[in-house]
This record gives structure tokens, C-alpha cells and sequence, in this order.
């Protein structure tokens, strides 16, 4: 039967508003994403170990307007007094951070008060978008130590740089695996290099090209504490590291030898770079 061209017109309209309807939700959807603030992951896991180690409130340059959308949702959800919303990533911030992550029931590593990309992407969700994303990857073994992916690529390219090959004398998530390491080497992250057949311009070369690709990495000496001679690197913004790991990277930003004593630096003076900031320079 015809429609009448009146009725027929209603339908078609009826038709096209209800498809429009459904293919405009993704749209619409998407749009409302747009429109979201973004949070810096990269900005705001270097100012989470760097910020906890600083004599003052200095704010970690870059990272100020990701950490306040951070500490205003963990205000919201009530992990952080409203008076520590301030851009600065204290110990106060890392640890209201660390009981939000417990709060989604994740434990150890996952549970560090460093941002991970699982924790930031629920913390934000109606409320920030996140961008530069990190993610330490999957764990691997490489010269026998267990490591995670993004470890891994930055020993090979540091050893691409250096034209020649090095061997671990310690791995990653190596927890109580050697008691003078006061526990840097319970999560992922860091390393120990043997510097056996090494002669001191040698060394000092491992530990810079290391530094380069985004370690923050020193020449350990018998003097220093109970352990043999060997380079100590620690994987800058690498989100599965321990807490004195983490108290390491924020020392290194501050001329500080990772050291419990902090020390100066007695390394080679490079440009402090993460991975992901090496990759694109």
C-alpha cells in the first residue's frame, strides 16, 4: 500500500532522527573527550619523584596545571586534604595517591604512589584525559636478569651508543636479592653493570652513555658502602619502581649521588632526559 506523501515524509523524518541519534552518540561521545582537561603522565610521574625530595615547594617545571587536575580528583574522592592542592607532588601526594591505587585493590608495585596508566586513566575518567602515556611494558630476561620492555630497549640503545656490550651483575623485581641495595632493586627499573675489564675512561663512558638514554646511573666504589665496584642505573619515570628507587631519580635531579648519605654528583655532567624524552629528541 502507498503511504500518503504527508505520512511517508513523518516516517522518513522519524527514521532519520533515530539513526542520527545512534550515530551521533560515538560522536558525541567523543566530542565531550575533546573536551577534557589532559594530565601529562610523563610531567606528572617525573614531579612524583622528584617533588618528595626537594628542601622547598618548588614546583617541578611543566607539570604544575596535570598535578593540580590529580590532586583536585584525589581531593574530590577524598585520599588529599583540600590544603595539599597546590601542583606540588609531595610525599603527601604520593601517599594519598599510593591509597587511591589501593582503593582499586592494587597491591605492591602497583600500589607505589606513582601514577600508572591504569590508576590515572579511572582516577580521571568524566574528568581529565591522559596523554604522553608510560608504560614500563612486559617483563623479560635479558643476560639472564629479569627486567621489564622499556629497560631493556634503553640497554640496548645505550649499548648502541657505546659500540660494545656490557654484563648485568643484578636485575629488576630482585626483592631482598642483595641486602646492600636497600631495596632500589625490589621493583623494575634498575640495574647493576659489571665493570670488570674496565679501565676508568670506560666506565665513565658506560655511565654517561647510560645517563644519556635516560638512566640516572653512577660508578659505585668499595668505599661507599659493602659492595664491590660496579655502575648503578636507575630508570627515570619508569612507574614500577620502588620507593628508595624512587628517592634515587628525585636525588639525581638534584645533584645528588642516590646515596643515602646525598652526596653531590660524581658522575658525568650530561642534559637529564627520560626515555620518551631521548626518543624524541
Amino acid at each position: 500500500m502507498k503511504l500518503p506523501s504527508c505520512a511517508a515524509a513523518l516516517m522518513a523524518g522519524v527514521l532519520f532522527a533515530s539513526l542520527a541519534e545512534v550515530s551521533g552518540a560515538p560522536a558525541a561521545q567523543a566530542a565531550d573527550a575533546r573536551a577534557l582537561p589532559s594530565v601529562n603522565m610523563e610531567a606528572t610521574v617525573k614531579a612524583a619523584q622528584i617533588d618528595p625530595r626537594r628542601p622547598d615547594n618548588t614546583l617541578t617545571p611543566g607539570a604544575k596545571a596535570s598535578v593540580l587536575l590529580v590532586e583536585q580528583a584525589l581531593r574530590d574522592q577524598r585520599f588529599l586534604e583540600a590544603k595539599w592542592v597546590d601542583g606540588y607532588f609531595g610525599s603527601t601526594t604520593v601517599t594519598a595517591y599510593a591509597n587511591y591505587q589501593k582503593s582499586l585493590g592494587l597491591t605492591g608495585l602497583d600500589a607505589n604512589g606513582l601514577p600508572g596508566k591504569t590508576s590515572l586513566t579511572k582516577l580521571g575518567a568524566g574528568r581529565f584525559k591522559v596523554t604522553d602515556v608510560i608504560s614500563p611494558g612486559a617483563r623479560v630476561s635479558t643476560g639472564g636478569f629479569v627486567v621489564n620492555t622499556r629497560t631493556r630497549n634503553m640497554l640496548a640503545e645505550a649499548k648502541r651508543l657505546l659500540g660494545r656490550d656490557f654484563k648485568l651483575d643484578q636485575g629488576s623485581y630482585n626483592p631482598g636479592g642483595d641486602p646492600t641495595s636497600a631495596g632500589t632493586h625490589d621493583g623494575g627499573g634498575v640495574v647493576d653493570i659489571s665493570v670488570k675489564g674496565m679501565n676508568a675512561a670506560t666506565r665513565t663512558s658506560v655511565v654517561r652513555a647510560l645517563r644519556l638514554v635516560g638512566f640516572a646511573a653512577w660508578l659505585r666504589n668499595p668505599q661507599q658502602d659493602d659492595w664491590p665496584w660496579h655502575i648503578h642505573a636507575t630508570a627515570i619515570s619508569d612507574t614500577d619502581l620502588a620507593g628508595q628507587a624512587q628517592h634515587q631519580i628525585g636525588d639525581y635531579y638534584l645533584g645528588l649521588n642516590g646515596l643515602a648519605g646525598r652526596g653531590p654528583d660524581d658522575g658525568p655532567k650530561v642534559t637529564i632526559r627520560t626515555w620518551e624524552e631521548y626518543q624524541r629528541r
